[in-house]
């Protein structure tokens, strides 16, 4: 009975004499023997067929074939026909395997019974026998067919394959002259059927001057034949799987010509890397611009760019004399191409980043934009920049090793001073000291010292150039028409229970600022219509009105009493109070301490209203409720008119004041002696009630109890006080005993209901945002600022309580609208970072994706600013970062800073990023230019340890509900 192997090897030879050997070795290693080689000599001219000879004398399991296909593909065809194995492996005559190849590959096989194909890893050799890095595309085990319909992702020799299956697809097409193994391994992925994955590189492709892959031409001209192919039915697959029969689906990854436009590009790049230029820049035009992408296009030329120069990555910097003008050629016309130089630009930086960080900078390195050097962290020296650089990289060496790494941006010269100071953000001037002479330690701490201080104005210097934009940026500002205008002092308004030891000096200073409770508005005078209408029936002769204030209540109760006693503890108070009501004859004012003085007595009717909390304790309260009803008539009414207070029942709408309230004084009233409730107006958030002063003949009666609605606007001074609906924490407990290493910075964007579906996740519905904001402050949550953010991490100092800084990007209008009033309504606050040149009109950043949203102007800034709203920038363009160049990233920084001082009158000390992007110039550039604190593109919540130039933040999504919103900020706190 004859045997079939288990695996049947198909190595096309032709002209193969020097890499020959090397394949065949590699199976004579493998830790399994059940194979077969079938060695099909191409029409070879050199020694080839005398090599192959001794390998099928010296083991059996060789066989070899003649063919004049001239191609590999007709070659492998006529192994393929030969085959006798259950499975196919195709190995180039000058690749080879790792010894565990087979073995592995086949166990992987065992644990899928199902699956078609194995693959691995696999390695570039370059001709002085350095090894690339390992590369394996694990989509390829997820999504087979939608990946090969786009690319080839893996090695013609990385793979074993199904014989029976690869004969009944019709082998390789000969047809094609390069790109035939792609072709073949996307009608194999057409099936459907499961490819299984070996997550090592056992496969070694030799790369030289004279390989096929290096045609990008014939390259470019077959990958369209076969990428069309991939989107459109294959009639040379009879039995492909329902989901592929008609091609590859867009909506699962790029398109047809954005495939093209990929490979394009890597053959582009290849070319570059070989000094030439064949590509035309059109055929890039489908590559997706947008800043997301830029880092897998400078992965993709990069990895053409070691093709093209036979290079390993630590070798591409220091050859870049080779490509590095054609590349930099063809980063400019993409960048034409696109229609955006910046996009361009962030390409180039992505990818000489790339490049440096494989470098060991043994000899500077002078890129198209970028400086890569070696730098004497002891004895730096001044660095001038050549022409075109605007960011260094730089190692700093100490003993003859790399102590650390610096990468930022260059405006100029870098002094020696300027060096020092870089050095000393990244190495401890002990860590300098050591192995250095006392002399050059103690320079270098002098030197320090001075450069902490300032820096010299060298025109041509980093610093000096620093200058002189910022000169520039200050007078566009001063040229604005808009004005820069103080902002107005806030009015302040007393928190309820606040404490003073001398009551009198706290309220005439109280008073020093007219209205403070704003008397005149809906809210009061609804309130004082209701003290009017709880009044008793009859006549009511005597009248004292304890705490009148400034006399507003006084001039409606007058008329409806014989005579009036109104008081107050501020003479300033009664002082307005006797101007508001002087024309009224029954009417006499008096300065009175209701606790401490005595009060009139024999009174028909006593008014409390908005008072009694101000006392120091219950003790006090019911010391003065016995003083009332002393003061009151036999049959006199008391009129207690008070708000609502968490203190008193968390479980109910309340004010959050740090007193008792309504519920505690209605209490002590109903439980001193003599007095009995007849009546109580009931809202929301106060009650209004009448007790009597019982005569001894008075029996008791059952009080009417009224529960009426609000129908009065609550103006914000007042509704940033109530928590609706009751607290879970509150603030003053949450303070006392929590302590906590990290807070949420949560990050939003637009509120509004209606915009473009496509930004539905950066659009937060009014209503779900004010149902976010009410959470908060059920829970004891308060805002801060960055400011006070920094504070705490500068002085590491644990937070106490629940803080929250809530954040907004670009500053839109809809912030104003809805987001601000729901704000100060929970009595919260939020910092807005702005677009400053766009400010007043719309943010055309987004217009791609639907009408742009209309931005907040300088004045309603500046109005926002006053009710205490905080600004910090958001860049000057909302451009991303990554693709400005030095001197622009600087510019907008100095700008947007500048303008929003403007605005607002108060310094300007944290940015966001706009999209989120940053690089390593930014955080130090941003410093040098006035900044403290940057929020960049790290998710999370901001803790003690945090960088507080690269502070993480948690995006709030509108497309979220409230349970996740919850979820997100309870995870903070655990």
């Amino acid at each position: 009975m004859v045997h079939n192997p288990l695996v049947s090897v198909l190595v096309p030879a032709r002209n193969a004499q020097a890499t020959l050997a090397r394949a065949l070795d590699c199976l004579l290693d493998q830790e399994i023997a059940d194979w077969e080689a079938i060695i099909v000599d191409d029409a070879s001219k050199d020694r080839t067929p005398a090599i192959i000879a001794d390998y099928v004398d010296r083991d059996a399991r060789f066989r070899t074939l003649r063919a004049c296909a001239h191609s590999a593909a007709g070659a492998r065809n006529s192994g393929i026909a030969a085959a006798c194995g259950h499975w196919l492996m195709f190995l180039d005559a000058d690749d080879w395997v790792d010894a565990s190849f087979l073995a592995k590959m086949l166990a992987a096989l065992k644990t899928a019974p199902d699956a078609v194909a194995a693959y691995c890893g696999s390695r570039r050799v370059m001709p002085d026998g350095e090894l690339t890095p390992s590369s394996i595309a694990t989509e390829v085990a997820i999504q087979p067919f939608e990946t090969f319909a786009r690319r080839c992702a893996i090695r013609t020799h990385a793979l074993l394959v199904d014989r029976e299956t690869i004969v009944g697809l019709g082998g390789f097409d000969a047809s094609l002259r390069t790109c035939e193994d792609w072709d073949l391994w996307q009608r194999l992925a057409r099936l459907g059927r499961r490819w299984v994955m070996v997550d090592e590189a056992l496969a070694f492709y030799r790369v030289g001057p004279n390989s096929l892959s290096r045609n990008s031409t014939q390259m470019l001209a077959d990958a369209e034949i076969v990428i069309a192919r991939g989107f459109s039915p294959d009639p040379r697959v009879k039995h492909p799987a329902s989901a592929h029969a008609n091609g590859a689906i867009d909506a699962n990854g790029c398109t047809a010509s954005e495939a093209l436009a990929w490979f394009a590009l890597w053959n582009a790049a290849s070319d570059c890397g070989r000094g030439s230029r064949s590509i035309n820049p059109q055929s890039l035009r489908a590559l997706p611009v947008g800043r997301k992408w830029a880092r897998e296009i400078a992965k993709v030329v990069f990895d053409g760019l070691m093709a093209g120069s036979l290079s390993v990555p630590a070798q591409l910097a220091a050859r870049w004399d080779r490509f590095g003008g054609c590349l930099a050629e063809l980063i400019i016309e993409l960048g034409n191409v696109w229609g955006d130089p910046v996009a361009g630009r962030r390409a180039q930086y992505h990818l000489e980043q790339m490049l440096l960080n494989c470098d060991d900078l043994a000899a500077p390195r002078r890129l198209a934009r970028t400086l890569g050097i070696r730098v004497d962290a002891r004895n730096p020296t001044s660095t001038e920049l050549p022409e075109g650089i605007d960011q260094v990289y730089a190692y700093l060496m100490m003993d003859g090793r790399i102590e650390a790494r610096v990468q930022f941006g260059a405006l100029g010269t870098v002094t020696r001073r300027h060096w020092i100071e870089l050095i000393l953000d990244v190495v401890p001037l002990e860590r300098l000291a050591l192995g250095a002479g006392a002399d050059t330690s103690n320079m270098f701490a002098a030197e320090a010292s001075l450069s902490m201080a300032g820096h010299r104005s060298d025109p041509d210097s980093h610093f000096g150039e620093l200058a002189r934009l910022a000169a520039e940026a200050q007078r566009l500002v001063r040229s604005s028409a808009e004005p820069a205008e103080p902002l107005a002092a806030q009015r302040r308004k007393p928190v309820a229970g606040h404490r003073d030891d001398d009551r009198t000096s706290f309220w005439n200073r109280h008073f020093a600022t007219e209205d403070p409770w704003k008397y005149g508005s809906p809210y009061e005078q609804e309130k004082y219509g209701r003290q009017l209408e709880i009044l008793p029936a009859g006549p009511i002769g005597r009248a004292l009105e304890l705490a009148c204030a400034e006399g507003h209540f006084t001039r409606q109760l007058a008329p409806r009493v014989g005579h009036l006693t109104a008081t107050d503890i501020s003479a300033v108070a009664i002082g307005r109070a006797r101007e508001r009501s002087g024309d009224q004859p029954n009417v006499e004012f008096s300065v009175v301490d209701l606790s401490a003085d005595t009060l009139p007595g024999e009174m028909d009717l006593i008014v409390c209203s908005e008072v009694l909390y101000y006392l120091d304790d219950l003790a006090e309260l019911q010391r003065v409720a016995k003083k009332l009803v002393e003061a009151l008539a036999p049959g006199g009414s008391i009129i207690s008119a008070h708000a609502f207070v968490l203190g008193d029942n968390v479980e109910r709408t309340g004010f959050d004041w740090n007193t008792f309230g309504a519920q505690a004084i209605s209490e002590t009233l109903a439980a001193t002696e003599g007095l009995v409730l007849e009546r109580s107006i009931e809202t929301e958030l106060y009650r209004i009630e009448r007790f009597r002063r019982m005569s001894p003949d008075d029996v008791a009666t059952e009080p009417m109890i009224d529960h009426v609605p609000i129908r009065a606007p609550v103006e914000i001074g007042v509704a940033r006080k109530i928590v609706w609906g009751g607290a879970r924490a509150l603030r003053r407990d949450v303070a006392r005993s929590e302590r906590r290493q990290r807070i949420p910075v949560l990050m939003y964007h637009s509120v509004a209901d209606d915009g473009p579906a496509a930004l539905a996740r950066y659009r937060c519905a009014p209503a779900a945002f004010g149902s976010q904001m009410a959470w908060l402050r059920a829970n004891g949550f308060h805002a801060i600022n960055s400011e006070q953010l920094e504070w705490f991490i500068a002085n590491r100092q644990p937070f106490a309580g629940r803080p929250v800084l809530i954040t907004f990007d670009d500053g839109f209008q809809n912030f104003a609208d809805h987001a601000w009033p729901i704000l100060r309504a929970n009595d919260l606050t939020a910092e807005v970072f702005l677009v400053t040149d766009l400010v007043g009109e719309r943010a055309r950043w987004d217009a791609v994706s639907g009408p742009p949203t209309p931005l907040m102007d300088a004045g309603t800034l500046r109005r926002l600013a006053g009710e205490g709203a905080f600004f910090g920038s958001h860049m000057a363009t909302h451009r991303a970062i990554d693709g400005l160049s030095s001197s622009d990233l600087a510019a907008e920084l100095l700008r947007s800073r500048m303008f929003i001082e403007r605005w607002t009158g108060r310094p300007t000390t944290a940015f966001a990023a706009p999209f989120s992007v940053t690089d390593r110039r930014l955080g130090r550039l941003a410093k040098e230019c006035g900044y403290r604190t940057g929020f960049g593109g790290r998710h999370g919540p901001a803790g003690l340890d945090c960088d507080l130039i690269d502070l993480p933040r948690i995006e709030i999504r509108g497309d979220r509900s409230l349970d996740d919103f919850v979820a997100i900020v309870e995870g903070v706190l655990e």
